[in-house]
């Protein structure tokens, strides 16, 4: 008897010794489930192979594929994230470097600084994250 069913609907496995809990949830017991060994659930729950995700096979069964290229829109996104992230970064340190010159105890270090900062922040600003993934990301400074 097989300890796994593997869901292809799901993509996903399910211990056979919770299924009366499956079937009380809300989530239920997948009806696709076919069994399958341990060691194709060890195979397909372990970390992928480089450059493979896990699919579901046209026989219903687990398969290895390469991970499709990111579409173009994919690619705006993920340099959106990467923008703003670095964005949330370049703020933080022109707070805190503001509050020195706000403060009129700035040394000549933490002014040069607070202008890279905000220099970084400009040219990021001006990224146009459509030339995804050809962007030409400003260097931070040195802090």
């Amino acid at each position: 008897m097989s300890n796994y069913i593997y869901s292809a609907l799901n993509n996903s496995f399910y211990p056979v010794e919770l299924k009366e809990s499956y079937a009380n949830s809300d989530i239920g017991w997948p009806p696709d489930g076919i069994n399958v060994s341990d060691e194709t659930y060890r195979l397909f729950t372990g970390t992928p192979p480089a450059g493979m995700m896990r699919i579901s096979g046209s026989d219903g069964y687990p398969m290895w594929v390469e991970v499709p290229e990111p579409s173009p829109e994919e690619l705006i996104a993920i340099a959106d994230a990467e923008k703003s992230r670095w964005l949330a970064v370049a703020k933080e340190k022109i707070e805190l470097l503001s509050d020195a010159v706000e403060l009129d105890i700035a040394t000549d270090k933490e002014l040069s600084q607070l202008k890279a900062w905000k220099v970084y922040r400009v040219l990021l600003m001006r990224i146009d994250t459509i030339m995804a993934p050809n962007i030409e990301w400003p260097t931070q400074p040195d802090t």
